[in-house]
């Protein structure tokens, strides 16, 4: 095992700006990096990966708080086994985010505390052993849409316009758009003007959420305002 000494472990609190250091030094701290990848399956490819963005980092520490008076503290003026406790469960229930530092490395990052767990192991009440995961926080921003207005009544005499005839998986359409290798538009390729295709795949909900092609195979997924039934 390296030498870890020296090293210590801080839970700043961003609201109140107390630095509260973890009395014993956990033994394995690892942040995890992942990213959102998902997959499609592509007419006469099969299946493929398609990158995601990186998800929100996360950590989980393992250690204990042990009584007043342990030798094997890092810290130099620990708290009551108590006193942790109350201070961690009270960042949580606030919702105050915290910076998660650990001295003579680079890790320093902005997090909230997901979960925090503790209690007795191996009957052994001279401690607490806990587990405290934090995940990262991004900062966002939002906003708000008012509702719109509803839609008065049609005045009498006025003439509707036919509905669009609903597309299908089979249907031939007339595509203006420019094709997508999947659909959630990754991949933009050629532009089809006035093109005849057949529909292959419908994915509601998507943003290119109609594949079309011909005899069977596929050339792209479009808009579904970009097809029109022929």
């Amino acid at each position: 095992m390296p030498d870890r000494s020296g090293l210590e472990f801080y839970i700043k609190d961003q609201t109140t700006g107390e630095n509260l250091q973890i009395p014993v030094n956990p033994s394995d701290v690892k942040l995890k990096y992942e990213t959102d990848d998902h997959s499609e399956t592509i007419v006469n490819l099969g299946e493929v990966n398609i990158p995601g963005k990186l998800k929100l980092v996360g950590v989980s520490i393992n250690s204990v708080f042990p009584t007043v008076g342990a030798h094997y503290v890092a810290t130099k003026s620990p708290h009551k086994q108590a006193t942790y406790v109350k201070k961690i469960k009270k960042m949580q229930s606030k919702n105050h985010k915290v910076r998660f530092v650990v001295t003579k490395t680079d890790i320093s990052m902005l997090m909230t505390i997901a979960s925090f767990e503790y209690g007795l192991e191996n009957g052994w009440a001279d401690e607490y052993a806990y587990t405290l995961d934090l995940k990262q926080y991004r900062k966002f921003s939002y906003e708000k849409k008012k509702n719109p207005k509803k839609r008065g009544r049609s005045k009498k005499g006025k003439k509707r316009s036919k509905p669009a005839k609903k597309i299908n998986v089979g249907s031939t359409v007339s595509v203006n758009g420019r094709l997508h290798a999947d659909s959630y538009g990754k991949g933009a390729g050629m532009y089809e003007k006035n093109a005849k295709r057949e529909v292959l795949y419908i994915v509601p909900g998507r943003k290119y959420p109609v594949c079309v092609g011909i005899n069977g195979k596929a050339r792209g997924w479009v808009k579904m305002s970009e097809v029109k039934r022929s």
